[in-house]
């Protein structure tokens, strides 16, 4: 094997590959990222236990030529140490060349590296998933969806499937649904020239979703989403992204979500966000950190006590119908919920002190938070 390669282009898909080595493992060869050279360019696969990221270098992109493959052929190469190197390299060109015992000479302006390789038939092989189940969502969307729903999985990875994000197809609209039982976020996209497609119980691992956002992060196209029984696959172009997926069957969290409320409040998202974190430097250090609304005709007044520190009260203006109340909640859960809804203004429903209210952007319904509220003396 034998390449010269733009070391700009090298860094970028080493940064995205690394995502996915394996840093603790008793596997040696899972610890490096694959690399193949063929007459297409340079492809290379980081894999661990949960996710596999799978970039590919084109021989040439937009008239500049990339990389130059003089003599094919593959290797695993360290992927700590390399993904190290390749950043503090000084030239702007690296040639890279790899011997029948898979000995790696990596040069760059006047620096020459020696690594010792892997065999890459030691290297897992990627899943073959069919294309059965396959259909494309805007990048941004995807984004969107994962910034709207993941930060309510539960972290506790004894609790099994809430550790993931529910997909689920149905009638063209894709839903993503997150809860670790004390809040809930769910998120709806349309998803157009999906047919009779369908999807149920799929849930992807929370850490694979923030991983999956990374990956995708400056895409501005559209991605492919294929389903397997075991196996999501997201790509473009150039990147592909496996994760496992969790086993066991999601709760149906439609019972939970109210349909109506007895107390409805409207108010600007910034101001509402402002005022819990305010209050939320007197409550943080407390074991819930908690805060308080009170409701009136044109206010929410928000209040945080702790006997340690102190108290803190302040107003904002909301148009609020229905009957006066009184709730308490983590503010935590609270700020997480505003701060991923991109919408100028809220709308939140109450049915009483003690269950669960939900939150929605006030001028649409594909974005919804669900927040259980917590008893106080």
């Amino acid at each position: 094997m034998k390449i010269r390669i733009a070391k700009s282009v090298l860094v970028e898909a080493v940064a995205q590959v690394s995502k996915a080595v394996s840093q603790k493992t008793t596997i040696p060869v899972l610890t490096g990222m694959k690399a193949i050279a063929d007459q297409e360019g340079l492809l290379l696969t980081g894999s661990n236990s949960d996710i596999t990221i799978q970039v590919r270098i084109p021989h040439v992109k937009e008239d500049q030529e990339q990389v130059f493959v003089e003599k094919t052929g593959s290797v695993v190469i360290p992927g700590k140490i390399f993904g190290e190197m390749v950043r503090k390299l000084p030239g702007e060109y690296v040639e890279w060349e790899v011997n029948e015992r898979y000995q790696i000479t990596i040069q760059s302006g006047s620096t020459e590296f020696q690594l010792h390789g892997f065999n890459p038939d030691e290297y897992p092989r990627l899943p073959r998933l069919s294309a059965d189940q396959v259909f494309s969502i805007p990048a941004d969307e995807l984004r969107s969806l994962i910034r709207q729903t993941g930060f309510s999985v539960a972290t506790n990875e004894a609790r099994g499937v809430l550790t993931g994000v529910l997909w689920q197809l149905e009638n063209g609209i894709l839903t993503c649904v997150a809860t670790d039982s004390h809040r809930l976020s769910r998120r709806l996209i349309p998803t157009p020239n999906t047919g009779q497609l369908s999807l149920d119980n799929v849930i992807l691992p929370g850490k694979s979703m923030s991983e999956l956002a990374k990956t995708f992060a400056d895409d501005e196209d559209s991605v492919e989403i294929v389903v397997a029984d075991h196996q999501l696959l997201v790509k473009n172009e150039h990147i592909e992204f496996y994760s496992r997926l969790l086993d066991g069957t999601y709760p149906d969290t439609n019972r939970v979500i109210p349909q109506c409320g007895d107390t409805e409040l409207i108010t600007s998202t910034r101001e509402l966000l402002q005022s819990v974190e305010r209050a939320s430097l007197i409550s943080r250090d407390g074991r819930d950190n908690v805060i308080k609304w009170t409701m009136s005709d044109d206010t929410v007044e928000v209040t945080s006590v702790s006997q340690d520190i102190g108290s803190v009260t302040e107003e904002v203006k909301a148009r609020v119908k229905g009957t006066a109340l009184g709730i308490s909640f983590n503010a935590r859960y609270m700020i997480e919920a505003l701060r991923s809804i991109d919408s100028d203004e809220i709308r939140i429903q109450f049915t009483g002190t003690m269950t669960p209210f939900i939150i929605q952007p006030a001028d649409r319904e594909d974005t919804l938070h669900l927040i259980v509220p917590i008893r106080t003396r």
